[in-house]
């Protein structure tokens, strides 16, 4: 039970409901455990952006996401196939789409025609089939990808540098 004198992960694992907060995570393991409980709140249906800088801890969120929602197969970076659809081993849980936003747009010069371009291969993966019978998870695709539904949860990660320890923001964003 989280209370006053509550370790920081207990404390953010009873708060991972509230529409919003933050979080230190201790290591690796925290980062997924963490995911893990976040996924118990999430429905086929929800977009997830996971947003931070490389080694922010991404694909360690999105584990947790997956094992949360016990998908099967192994969940990894999605960098070179763009996306990936693990089904859930529950038929009454949905299944999760792990997207990596970070190489597309690749050909766009500026701003606009980057967003522009990276909605247009987004569109092209069909995610928006998907979103209906999945939780969609987006590493780097924040700017954009929030275009994909009415509401989503942005989840911001970043780490102290020469540690494993990362810090959680959360914000369930629009409709």
């Amino acid at each position: 039970r989280a209370g006053a004198g509550a370790p920081p992960l207990v404390a953010a694992k009873a708060a991972v409901t509230a529409e919003s907060g933050s979080a230190v995570l201790p290591d690796v393991a925290d980062t997924e455990e963490f995911g893990a409980s976040l996924a118990a709140t999430l429905r086929a249906g929800d977009l997830v952006i996971l947003d931070g800088p490389l080694g922010a801890g991404k694909t360690a969120m999105a584990r947790g996401i997956g094992a949360g929602l016990g998908v099967l197969g192994r969940v990894t970076s999605p960098t070179f196939v763009i996306a990936r659809a693990h089904r859930s081993a529950d038929p009454t849980r949905p299944g999760m789409v792990h997207v990596d936003a970070y190489r597309l747009g690749g050909g766009a010069d500026d701003a606009a025609s980057v967003n522009t371009a990276i909605l247009d291969e987004l569109d092209a993966l069909d995610l928006d089939t998907d979103l209906a019978d999945s939780v969609v998870v987006v590493e780097w695709g924040a700017g954009v990808a929030e275009r994909l539904a009415g509401r989503h949860l942005l989840v911001r990660l970043s780490r102290e540098p020469e540690s494993d320890v990362r810090t959680v923001s959360w914000e369930w964003a629009g409709d």
